[in-house]
């Protein structure tokens, strides 16, 4: 079985290599050598390669960037996609894809489905949508996995923000009015892998032909992400991680209209795990486990319990 990993730098794409290490003939290139603004690139590096499965999780993912490169945007995550669909469905490869609960426009009261209607309000979520759209037009073969809030011990994120911010401020605001999943990369690979297993504990295409469509891969619980930050701040001083912050008390809840200006986020982003459930059988992980052990591992790796400061 041969894989060809887009992204592997990224957050999902770098845990997504350990987690198909030693499964699998993994096939990467680097953004040189495949760069997802390039679509003729992207043809020809696929073609090359010839892969008996496509997982890819690479993205324009700067949500606030792309409201200022709409364009190259949606070239990455939404004509991109539609490429790699057309050359997957070519080699009868099989396509593994990520996209975002960003695709929805926070409306619904209670967390959207796989076939709820999607709204994108921002330039990401309207690329990202056009990406999943791609992939079913040219594509017969293929899981479109919608993930939310996605974090690891690498990378730039909110939780790594939060980390850095308690140890530099007394204080800081932090928006209460938008809610969704903290989602680690680590979980969402391990269960990708998972997921691709045959009954021999083999990496099979079979898995994703015989059950094509689009799921739902995000934390289970939900929170704000005002209660995210306070559950990083709680966490850290049960770890002895000197900060200054005094205590989860000492961040303030704002209304995101406190930020007028664009990108817009769905004021609420859950996203239903019950189609994963029923299935796969797969229970995804509440987010508050998965965000203690994750930080366990950067308090470990970078050195913060001696009072070394994130960087």
């Amino acid at each position: 079985m041969k894989i060809l990993l887009t992204g592997q730098s990224g957050q999902i794409g770098n845990e997504l290599a350990l987690s198909l290490k030693g499964k699998a003939e993994i096939v990467s290139f680097s953004r040189a050598q495949m760069n997802l603004a390039d679509l003729d690139q992207v043809r020809d590096a696929i073609r090359a390669a010839r892969p008996d499965l496509i997982i890819n999780p690479a993205a324009y993912t700067a949500v606030v960037k792309a409201e200022s490169e709409p364009e190259l945007a949606a070239r990455i995550n939404g004509e991109a996609p539609g490429v790699i669909a057309e050359e997957a469905e070519r080699l009868g490869a099989p396509l593994v894809h990520y996209s975002t609960d960003y695709v929805f426009d926070g409306a619904k009261e209670i967390p959207y489905g796989e076939d709820d209607q999607t709204h994108p309000i921002n330039v990401y979520g309207l690329s990202k949508c056009a990406g999943e759209e791609a992939i079913a037009r040219h594509c017969e073969a293929y899981w479109i996995l919608r993930t939310s809030w996605v974090y690891s011990v690498g990378g730039g994120n909110f939780l790594k923000t939060v980390i850095r911010l308690a140890q530099e401020q007394e204080k800081f605001t932090i928006v209460g009015d938008q809610f969704g999943a903290p989602t680690w990369s680590k979980t969402i690979s391990d269960v990708t892998t998972r997921l691709l297993l045959d009954d021999e504990a083999q990496i099979s295409g079979d898995r994703v032909r015989g059950a094509s469509g689009i799921y739902h891969l995000t934390a289970a619980g939900e929170t704000s992400w005002h209660g995210y930050a306070s559950f990083i701040v709680e966490k850290l001083q049960a770890l002895h991680v000197p900060i200054k912050v005094g205590g989860s008390g000492m961040i303030t809840p704002v209304p995101s209209s406190t930020y007028p200006v664009p990108p817009h986020r769905p004021r609420s982003s859950r996203l239903s795990g019950a189609k994963l459930a029923s299935t796969f059988g797969v229970t995804m992980p509440p987010w508050q486990t998965d965000v203690a052990a994750c930080l366990e591992d950067i308090v470990r790796e970078y050195g913060l319990a001696e009072g070394r400061k994130l960087v």
